[in-house]
């Protein structure tokens, strides 16, 4: 394997090994799946996500996930307050910002940014686009942007926050200040079935609290679930068993077959 695919498999095995806390902010039509995907990965979830605790919370969990699918004026509230958490304990957090693009949505996202530089922006190209203040229309998670076209803006992002951005597309492309890796694996169905998108910002949270290079967690968490999806996949019938099968494959994926499966290519190298 090479170097890369090396560090992806040591990086799954400290998550089976650690098995870190995630506190998740997301959506109320993934909750549940995101925390099952967690649990099979071999994280721990916590699904904290009101005002009174979030920030307690933030600062004793290993990694945070901000999703911004379907905000409410307390949860809003909440993750701001976890981001401030985060922050006063070194706690990585990702932020996944569903639907950006609607002003309030959009406003929640940009103060959670304000408040302290996450260690992953997980996004769609229209995603990074709109946080990046190009003009792309809020069309949601399975919006047609093409990755190429935010390379740029996900660059801006990077240097705006200091962070890693890792763009979901049919290849996925992860970049820091200084490197640039894709993921080539996956399979289309993981856009049939509502919340692989945003497990996926949860299992790059998981990474980040067990490996401290977020671009190697980035890679690690998008390698492991696209791997999953593609044995899943493979003994699927359709899109309904496929959900599934895709738990399985996460409990089941060893740490040498993501990193040898992945498709992972530095593209800096």
């Amino acid at each position: 394997m090479t170097e890369l695919s090396n560090l992806v498999a040591e990086s799954v095995e400290r998550l089976r090994r650690d098995r870190p806390l995630v506190q998740c902010l997301t959506n109320i039509v993934v909750a549940n799946f995101t925390a099952n995907v967690l649990l099979s990965a071999g994280a721990v979830p916590a699904m904290v996500d009101n005002s009174e605790e979030s920030e307690e919370f933030a600062s004793v969990a290993d990694g945070v996930l901000v999703n911004t699918g379907t905000p409410y004026r307390e949860t809003a509230e909440a993750m701001v307050a976890a981001v401030r958490g985060a922050a006063s304990s070194n706690t990585p957090w990702v932020l996944d910002p569903v639907g950006v693009g609607m002003s309030w949505r959009t406003q929640v996202a940009l103060e959670a940014l304000h408040v302290a530089a996450p260690a992953v922006i997980r996004a769609n190209a229209s995603e990074v686009l709109t946080l990046a203040g190009t003009d792309a229309s809020a069309r949601g998670p399975e919006a047609g942007d093409g990755v190429e076209d935010a390379l740029a803006s996900a660059a801006q992002l990077v240097r705006n926050h200091g962070c890693v951005v890792a763009i979901s597309g049919p290849v996925d492309h992860i970049i820091d200040a200084d490197r640039h890796v894709t993921v080539s694996s996956g399979h289309e169905w993981m856009t049939r079935v509502t919340g692989v998108g945003c497990s996926l910002g949860a299992l790059t949270a998981a990474f980040a609290g067990v490996q401290n290079d977020y671009l190697i967690a980035a890679t690690s968490a998008t390698a492991m679930l696209c791997v999953a999806a593609e044995r899943a996949a493979e003994r699927s019938v359709g899109p309904g068993a496929f959900a599934q099968a895709l738990v399985d494959e996460l409990f089941l994926a060893s740490p040498d077959e993501v990193g040898a499966r992945g498709g992972l290519r530095d593209v800096s190298a």
